[in-house]
């Protein structure tokens, strides 16, 4: 008997460890806002440096391809005019952290569909009120123009599961400093789980 639990264990720690190897699934997608959008690909292979191709459709002639290295995985992208200019702006969902559970957005802006800018995201570890309780497990998606940010709400002493309900951000593009775009907090509210 004592064996079969060894051997389980074994199989166990073999399995999580396979498990935690593999690389991710790569990224070739196309989201469109009306006729233009974006062409995104990203290799997903590692989980600190992976290399992202971003190509507009549809943008005048003067738009050209950009590439970078992200940190994390790409595990999702979304189009949406999230500064009200009329143009699509293009969110990279990227997760990172042990689990991939820490989720992150790298947003790019048209510049009236004749070249792209970078539109800077807020680290929720900046923000005293809004990283209470926070865990990752992040959840995003975009409504009329503005995204929304869910993830649970640990409460102290929860470890595995959290029991604080749902914690919703709502954010803007909007410009900064410098002229520099940035997201902006709209409004926050939490519900039950």
């Amino acid at each position: 008997m004592g064996k079969i639990h060894i051997l389980s264990f074994l199989f166990a720690a073999l399995f999580t460890t396979a498990s935690a190897q593999v690389p991710g699934r790569k990224i070739d997608t196309t989201a469109l806002f009306g006729n233009v959008g974006y062409r995104v690909t990203c290799n997903n292979k590692s989980e600190t440096e992976n290399s992202v191709t971003i190509s507009p459709k549809g943008f005048k002639s003067e738009a050209r391809e950009v590439s970078f290295t992200m940190r994390g995985r790409l595990r999702k992208i979304l189009v949406d005019d999230l500064n009200d200019d009329g143009f699509p702006d293009l969110l990279l969902c990227i997760y990172s952290g042990t689990n991939f559970e820490t989720g992150n957005i790298t947003g790019i802006s048209s510049v009236a569909n004749t070249s792209l800018v970078p539109a800077y995201f807020p680290d929720i570890y900046n923000d005293p009120k809004l990283r209470i309780g926070y865990k990752g497990h992040d959840e995003f998606s975009t409504v009329v123009g503005t995204l929304l940010r869910s993830f649970p709400i640990y409460k102290e002493g929860d470890t595995d599961t959290p029991t604080g309900g749902i914690r919703v951000i709502q954010y803007k593009i909007i410009p900064g400093e410098n002229s520099r775009l940035t997201f902006k907090v709209l409004r926050t509210y939490e519900k039950p789980q």
